[in-house]
């Protein structure tokens, strides 16, 4: 994919959501609710939007209703009026559970990538309707295997002020470079207290030991991980435990680095297909 290359415009209006701690965006491809199928739930990373995911939004999975928010203090969405306790994973798995009680959804297959992909285990632990988790650039860490989970290359992921300098050196490093300019955007645009206090309440373990979570939980679960992606320490994800792994392993995609969905849309989607399909969902 070229650097330059802009996403198509996200399908459907923008639509909104009152939550605890704030309005959330959403994207809703399906708002009646039509489809039998549990909803497929797109959960963006850290300092980006739902807008990620345009690819996705636009595919064709055999007319799923496709949902994705940008989380509170991103994109489209309110900066938190709690920041404190909205900004962490668990806070923002709260405010996902908010939505989907509103939305009227007790049953959803997550797609999480990096920070999303936390958030998606977060949510395992507090919805009982998730049906299978997929996640991306998302090492399952706890406190103490946080340095083992992630390379020594973060960044300025828990930076709340970023200069215009160095949100185009963030985006280059979470999706292409040069980067898009509205991974840019994004970056600029995000609640910079959300970067820094959600890595904060992490590093405290105030989070869920998600090193715990997969070798107990029987959600399905696929990790998908680009070969290249300069923050995931693969050996580590492939050395847990887990307790219902699709394929008995980690898919590791060649040639792909942090934002595997993006950069190989096509390929991705092929494989949230089989997974669904595998898992009869």
């Amino acid at each position: 994919m070229e650097a330059d290359h802009q996403p198509s415009p996200l399908p459907g209006p923008t639509r909104y959501a009152d939550t605890r701690y704030g309005r959330v965006a959403y994207t809703d491809t399906d708002p009646h609710g039509a489809s039998a199928l549990p909803p497929l739930l797109f959960v963006h990373g850290n300092s980006a939007s739902r807008k990620v995911f345009h690819a996705q939004l636009a595919d064709d999975f055999g007319g799923r209703r496709l949902l994705a928010l940008d989380l509170l203090g991103h994109g489209d969405s309110d900066d938190a009026t709690d920041p404190g306790a909205a900004y962490t994973q668990r806070g923002h798995a709260a405010t996902v559970a908010g939505l989907l009680g509103v939305l009227g959804v007790d049953r959803v297959v997550v797609v999480g990538w990096s920070l999303g992909g936390h958030i998606g285990l977060e949510l395992v632990a507090r919805f009982p309707g998730v049906a299978g988790l997929v996640v991306t650039g998302t090492p399952p860490v706890n406190r103490d295997t946080l340095t083992e989970g992630f390379l020594p290359t973060l960044g300025y992921a828990g930076t709340e002020t970023v200069t215009p300098a160095q949100a185009a050196e963030f985006a280059a490093q979470i999706t292409f470079s040069p980067p898009p300019g509205w991974i840019v955007d994004d970056i600029r645009r995000t609640d910079g207290r959300a970067r820094r206090l959600m890595f904060e309440s992490f590093a405290a373990g105030r989070d869920s030991d998600q090193k715990a979570l997969v070798a107990a939980s029987p959600v399905p679960l696929a990790v998908i991980d680009g070969r290249d992606d300069p923050f995931v320490h693969h050996a580590y994800v492939a050395s847990l435990t887990y307790a219902a792994l699709w394929r008995g392993a980690p898919t590791v995609l060649e040639g792909r680095r942090h934002a595997a969905f993006l950069e190989d849309p096509a390929g991705y989607d092929d494989l949230l297909r089989a997974f669904l399909r595998d898992h009869g969902l």
